[in-house]
């Protein structure tokens, strides 16, 4: 790193944050409109170890190939949909951003919006504007004494609970990863998706767009209502489907919506523009002046950090190490990675505990390292937005223990890790090592021994141990153009439990996995994806 580290902001960022750079000692050119301009972006992009943005500025594969000196990007704000994190990871580019800053504003938001809709503020606004006096006709509902549903207890569905509460208000929470613990100590009842949907006056959405989660208000749970809700998504657009919803509120089975998000934006036209009690906003959830200034002085100071003394904070394709732990440390971060997304794609129900057992070579290494990688590896699965510094708030939040057990070499490997996650129903277990060539390997996966190779695309099936289940695979997948790149294989004992895991050049179909089920030889198919 040179003595004055050089970064352009290229999206509008307040002079607060424009000036910690420079106080800091890190040069910096204040361009806000030059991340509108691709080309003359990437013609410049070369100068600079830093790129500070907003969500104007797309920080693409091929503007990073022109961005020999960058070293980091910060995003001021959480998402990072702008940015091509696989690129930035492959060119050695660390891309930060500031989870937390607009929390508080889009909380109030989906609160404002709650209001809005049960008093038709913005219907009435408009009429008493244009002269008229219909006082008869907004006739509004109190929230007082209703039953809010919050689909998602994170740190956002958090905020808003505590207002709800405030507003004296009953509030049900349907999250996987809500313990009932935590449940407690917020103060809400923690219920079923299909509970809430029929017990809620008013809903709001607070989780991330996910496939677990996309069109999580179909169609069909449309129809499990109750009847008189009022909906209101300031998460992400996606959530619901917004033309049966349409239809719901012509119907009168939904008696209003409020919306800050649409399943694609800009929103020039929806379902749910022009219907009687809808109200919308142009994805305002984080436009506050005191959020915009948050989260602008926070990736200041984090791109400041990072480019004067390596610090890490943040960062989503990189945990918090020192300079000295990463080139040792790296390859078991990977491997804790993977240990934690095989097990949060292959868990469903709500994690009550993560246990971590860290043997030989690895135990002396910098375990909260290691524990953020597998927390957020097991956290992405139903919320992409985490990363190896949120993950750890976010599961202590949601009531999960983190548990985690140093213990010398005790087997034939130098050093491995072995991942236990604990659910009300079962307990899953993974282990891992890294071989002498530095890739991370999968070794015991349900207590059955195995050497599995990690890649991006994969496949996990288990069935009893009997003959024909090898040529069912093989010839189903066959029958269908998968192509299998590695094949490992396990098994307790003869006729009991066995295990298959492939690696495969591309991400198996639901064609393909439909077919696996159909042959009867599997008692479980999964398909798996790992970030390479």
């Amino acid at each position: 790193m040179t003595d004055m580290p050089k970064v352009l902001v290229s999206d509008k960022l307040s002079e607060t944050a424009v000036q910690i750079f420079r106080d800091r000692g890190v040069e910096v050119d204040y361009l806000p409109d030059l991340g509108k301009d691709k080309e003359k972006l990437a013609e410049v992009i070369g100068q600079y170890d830093g790129l500070a943005i907003r969500s104007a500025t797309k920080v693409t594969e091929k503007l990073l190939a022109r961005a020999d000196n960058l070293k980091v990007v910060g995003r001021a704000g959480i998402g990072v949909d702008n940015v091509d994190i696989p690129a930035a990871s492959k060119k050695g580019v660390i891309v930060m951003n500031t989870p937390f800053g607009n929390s508080i504003t889009t909380a109030e938001h989906a609160v404002a919006m709650m209001f809005a809709v049960a008093r038709q503020l913005p219907e009435a606004s408009v009429s008493t504007h244009a002269g008229k006096w219909e006082k008869s006709r907004f006739m509004g509902v109190e929230l007082f004494n209703k039953t809010l549903g919050v689909i998602g207890a994170g740190n956002i569905g958090a905020i808003v609970i505590d207002r709800a509460l405030g507003l004296h208000m009953r509030v049900l929470a349907y999250d996987p990863f809500l313990s009932e613990e935590r449940a407690a100590e917020i103060g809400v009842t923690k219920v079923e998706l299909d509970e809430l949907l029929g017990k809620s006056d008013f809903i709001t959405f607070h989780v991330p767009l996910t496939d677990k989660t996309r069109n999580i208000l179909s169609r069909e749970a449309i129809t499990k209502l109750k009847p008189g809700v009022r909906i209101i998504n300031c998460a992400r657009g996606g959530l619901v489907d917004e033309e049966a919803l349409a239809e719901a509120l012509k119907s009168g089975h939904v008696a209003g919506a409020a919306f800050d998000v649409f399943a694609v934006e800009p929103a020039t036209e929806s379902p749910l523009f022009n219907l009687p009690n809808v109200v919308v906003t142009p994805h305002l959830g984080a436009s506050t002046t005191e959020a915009q200034e948050n989260v602008a002085l926070q990736v200041a100071e984090q791109m400041s950090d990072y480019l004067l003394t390596g610090a890490v904070q943040n960062a989503l394709n990189m945990p918090s190490v020192t300079a000295e732990e990463a080139a040792v440390m790296g390859p078991w971060i990977r491997l804790a990675g993977h240990l934690g997304a095989f097990v949060g794609q292959m868990t469903d129900e709500p994690i009550r505990a993560i246990n971590v057992l860290y043997d030989g070579v690895v135990s002396e290494m910098n375990l909260n390292a290691l524990n953020a990688s597998v927390i957020a590896g097991v956290m992405k699965a139903t919320n992409p937005d985490v990363n190896t510094v949120s993950a750890p708030v976010i599961a202590k939040d949601r009531g999960i223990q983190v548990a985690t057990t140093r213990q010398d070499q005790a087997g034939v490997f130098e050093g491995y890790i072995k991942l236990t996650v604990v659910t009300a129903e079962r307990e899953r277990s993974i282990a891992g090592t890294v071989f002498s060539d530095g890739k991370p390997r999968f070794i015991q996966i349900r207590g059955i021994n195995i050497d599995a190779e990690v890649g991006e695309h994969m496949l996990y099936t288990r069935n009893r141990d009997v003959p024909g289940v090898i040529g069912a695979l093989g010839g189903t997948l066959g029958d269908l153009g998968v192509n299998i790149a590695n094949f490992t294989l396990g098994r307790a004992s003869t006729g009991e439990d066995a295990i298959a895991i492939l690696y495969l050049d591309e991400a198996i179909s639901d064609e393909a996995l439909a077919a696996l089920q159909n042959t009867g030889k599997f008692l479980q198919a999964r398909r798996l994806k790992f970030e390479i």
